[in-house]
């Protein structure tokens, strides 16, 4: 597989993944509060990290002095994402938030100035305009409303997790830093955040059924530790504005996944809405490719390090061959 197929794979893998974690979110903050449910997804996450960073750093740095200075404000981001998008979906309709939060795809290029040669082509937004589009279709079986209280939170979500997309290139193209040492501070840095709201429910946690607790490993290993490691490894061979493209396919994933387990049915609309969410994020990828491989035919040095878990040498974004919210 080419490295640009593997990146693109990867990229993907993650859309699915947060597509399910929809579901499994529902689930938790049925049983907990919100506050709670966030702080042990990244209290998990965070001793997941800390134990795989232990096990593999034998001779091998700690952390550096690049991925701590990255790893803080992009935890931030990420914790500010988290938090206003869970209160936004509860304040709105599912629908005008997945419309909303699909802005992204579009802020994120604007936002996004690293490795670009000149502004990108009107076709680009052409094509995030048809993923919108998809989106609208994908989730108008619940209607629409009048803007309220958390159709104003998922636009603030859409324009932090654009901004986390950008930083995450600006912060890590280039550099000697790790994905998973970075992942490890953004989980240290939102448990810090979380556990001040969420210290007076701990007791809670602790008494919550099984399953609730399955629904909470699940978002911290799998949506948390392997989705931000694996962003973070993919944008750093690609460029955001590819990557919010692919990630934008993260709504057909979460209607497949309510199809298969939440006993959701597939409409005429449905269907259409994945059909052009799949359109139009293949179309954006063909034309953000050609616009940045255009000034120059750039290729990864063949000593590039491809493990997502240790990458200690320096990785410059592969326009070109490399493998792209």
């Amino acid at each position: 597989m080419s490295d640009v197929r593997r990146t693109d794979a990867v990229l993907l893998v993650v859309a699915l993944v947060w597509g399910s974690s929809y579901l499994s979110a529902q689930t938790a903050t049925a049983a907990l509060p919100v506050l709670l449910v966030l702080f042990a997804r990244y209290a998990l996450s965070a001793l997941t990290c800390l134990g795989v960073v232990a096990s593999r750093s034998r001779g091998a740095r700690r952390w550096t002095r690049a991925e701590l200075r990255s790893g803080v404000p992009l935890g931030v981001t990420q914790a500010a994402v988290l938090l206003v998008e869970t209160y936004g979906v509860a304040h709105t309709s599912a629908a005008n938030a997945g419309l909303i939060i699909s802005l992204t795809i579009v802020l994120t290029p604007l936002l996004d100035r690293g490795g670009h040669r000149g502004a990108l082509p009107g076709s680009f937004f052409a094509a995030t305009g048809v993923c919108v589009l998809a989106v609208g279709l994908l989730m108008s079986g619940n209607g629409f409303h009048t803007p309220r209280l958390g159709d104003l939170l998922m636009l603030g979500a859409a324009l932090i997790r654009a901004g986390h997309v950008a930083l995450v290139g600006r912060f890590t193209t280039g550099r000697a830093i790790r994905p998973l040492h970075l992942t490890t501070v953004q989980t240290l840095v939102g448990t810090a955040l979380f556990l001040p709201a969420a210290a007076h429910d701990l007791p809670t946690l602790a008494h919550a059924a099984p399953a609730t607790w399955a629904q909470l490993v699940y978002l911290a290993l799998f949506c948390s530790v392997f989705a931000f490691l694996a962003q973070t490894w993919a944008v750093q061979r690609t460029s955001a504005s590819r990557a919010s493209l692919l990630l934008g396919t993260e709504p057909v994933w979460a209607v497949a996944v309510g199809i298969a387990l939440g006993g959701e049915h597939l409409t005429a609309l449905t269907g259409l809405g994945a059909s052009l969410m799949v359109a139009g994020t293949y179309w954006g990828q063909a034309v953000e490719r050609a616009h940045r491989s255009a000034p120059q035919d750039r290729r990864p040095s063949p000593h590039t390090s491809t493990d997502p878990l240790d990458k200690e040498s320096e990785c410059p974004r592969a326009h070109t061959t490399r493998t792209t919210t």
